[in-house]
């Protein structure tokens, strides 16, 4: 039944709000809608049992003061050194970005357009664009417009009445595959439908825009990027262009495109969503740090884990590039914004050639100085607000991503990937990863006399400022997990303390050293060891906002501190046709 959506009224405090959001990370089911008709179907869990709907709950906890959490920022670039093909290239990029948009939300929603016809209320309604639908992806995504329940898990990657057991109990091949959709046939049973199958239509013409961009291409191997991508998203086969895409080491202009992260599936963490970065080259910042690169298989030797957790060496094609981005669409563009990619995800390909890492600078730039540095006034004891520097936030994010090629692709055993076998715990723990190793690379890199700007103690109080940052995206995304998981754990060892006087937090340098390998060891075992359980316990003890921690972000909340950007983006802003 169709109803008219209203903005929820009623206040929510913020102890209930993370209560919700931690729900939404627990294994029991929920009550889900299906976006067209917002008739709630009762999940059956794989024990049979069900559930009672949580709507009334929600109707009289949930308020909605949030729509401006998000800090506008205009999104742009020095083109002048272009040539006027790579503009126009710019242009149908951007236009091939556009129809990634609209599958994402296909993908994460439903009928964008029925959706936004239906609010009234402005600032409601661009909330949702930014969310992509009635839910609040930085608050656990509960629905901020009345009628809607709890998200469904799966989004819209699997029928919204499907069950676990059913999915496991099918016997289909590749229905674990990256790039196919779920779907029942007309006697209701499971069938898998290929992504170039469903959205045939709006890929077709992305691809002949990514073909008209390889016509104008000056540089070879961005010319065969684009061709082979455009192939790929007519026949699911990204393989030959991610092979490509690591070959690229010179062009000036920079797109990533198509299915590519799996975050949006939180159900079983297998299906892959539309996104596209358009992006320019920063030629200055991405000459120092190219040299990084090099240290990857000493820095992989030296991991503070048994032997065996360390055996895969990381290819050494790898890269460090820094750029301005000019345009988000689709999953990047969804909640939180992206500032740094390590791509592909192929664990084949990482093997063989390692994986790129590009840093957003401009982007990076804006989260820096419109929320780091007012939360760091607000909780870091004066005396280490010195250490709180752009670069290190820019190196500490960077070596994230570079550390995404560190660790253990495969299990120990053999038997299965990392991915795989850690299913939906799997990107959790792989963001908790790169954010531990990065420091660890960081503190040898400095060790090594190879970072010589700066200190150390500048990368930890910046880390430590970065989580109350990256821990109010909430308990719904996998960043937000390993940041809850990380601070738990530091807090734990010792690695940073709280004064209950003045409220302020502080670094212990050593103690931090220590937690670092500590929780760098626990995180590579669990991998190595595909220890499904383990990774649920530690989500499950650690993955908690305690009642102080609760208070602090209260603090930021009242003091306005926005939680992340939103972007002004496009050609227009670009001055470009």
């Amino acid at each position: 039944m169709n109803k008219t959506l209203y903005l929820k009224k009623t206040v929510c405090t913020l102890s209930f709000a993370i209560a919700l959001a931690l729900g939404a990370c627990s294994n029991e089911s929920e009550t889900v809608v299906t976006p067209e008709s917002n008739e709630q179907v009762a999940e059956v869990t794989s024990e049979g049992q069900t559930r009672g709907s949580d709507q009334d709950i929600i109707k009289e906890s949930v308020e909605y003061s949030r729509f401006d959490i998000y800090a506008p920022f205009t999104l742009t670039s020095d083109l002048s050194h272009l040539s006027a093909n790579q503009k126009k290239m710019i242009s149908l990029l951007i236009d091939a970005g556009k129809i990634m948009d609209n599958l994402f939300w296909k993908q994460a929603y439903g009928d964008k357009e029925a959706l936004l016809a239906k609010i009234e209320d402005p600032k409601a309604k661009q909330f949702a664009i930014i969310n992509y639908g009635p839910w609040d992806r930085l608050d656990g995504n509960k629905p901020f417009i009345e009628g809607y329940d709890v998200k469904n898990k799966g989004a819209q990657f699997y029928p919204a009445d499907m069950t676990v057991a059913q999915f496991e109990a099918w016997e289909q091949k590749d229905k674990d595959g990256l790039y196919s959709l779920v779907r029942r046939d007309e006697n209701g049973k499971l069938k898998l439908v290929p992504y170039s199958v469903a959205f045939k239509d709006q890929l077709e013409e992305a691809s002949r825009l990514l073909k008209g961009a390889a016509l104008l291409a000056e540089n070879e191997g961005f010319k065969k990027y684009l061709e082979l991508r455009a192939d790929a998203l007519l026949t699911d086969n990204y393989q030959p262009s991610d092979f490509a895409w690591m070959d690229m080491k010179t062009n000036p202009v920079e797109v990533v495109i198509g299915p590519i992260e799996n975050y949006e599936d939180q159900l079983f963490g297998y299906k892959t969503a539309f996104s596209a970065y358009v992006l320019i080259k920063d030629l200055a910042w991405s000459e120092r740090l190219s040299r990084f690169a090099a240290f990857l298989p000493e820095l992989q030797k030296g991991l503070p884990v048994d032997e065996k957790y360390k055996q895969e060496m990381p290819g050494t094609d790898s890269d460090l590039n820094a750029y301005d981005v000019v345009y988000y669409a689709g999953d990047s563009n969804a909640g939180s914004k992206t500032i740094a990619i390590n791509l592909p995800n192929d664990e084949q390909v990482q093997l063989a050639k390692g994986t790129r890492r590009l840093q957003l600078k401009n982007a990076m730039q804006a989260k820096f100085d419109k929320i780091l540095v007012p939360i760091s006034e607000q909780l870091i004891t004066p005396e280490q607000r010195k250490h709180i520097t752009f670069d290190a936030f820019f190196a500490n994010t960077m070596f994230h991503e570079v550390a995404h090629g560190l660790g253990i692709k495969n299990t120990i055993d053999g038997s299965n990937t990392v991915r795989a076998a850690l299913k939906d715990t799997a990107s959790a723990l792989e963001e908790g990863k790169a954010d531990i190793l990065g420091l660890y690379m960081v503190s040898k890199l400095y060790e090594k006399g190879e970072i010589k700007d700066g200190e150390l103690m500048d990368n930890y109080v910046t880390f430590l400022a970065g989580i109350f940052r990256s821990v109010r995206f909430g308990a719904s995304s996998a960043h937000g997990r390993a940041n809850m998981v990380r601070f738990n754990f530091f807090k734990e060892a010792g690695a940073f303390s709280r004064d209950p006087e003045t409220g302020y937090y502080s670094v212990n340098f050593d103690r931090m050293t220590v937690a670092i390998d500590a929780l760098s060891n626990k995180i590579l075992t669990i991998q190595g060891d595909g220890d499904y359980e383990g990774a649920q316990k530690l989500l499950e003890e650690q993955g908690i906002i305690d009642d102080q921690l609760a208070s602090d972000l209260k603090l930021l909340e009242e003091k306005q501190i926005p939680v992340d950007v939103t972007f002004n983006q496009g050609k227009e802003v670009l001055g470009i046709d």
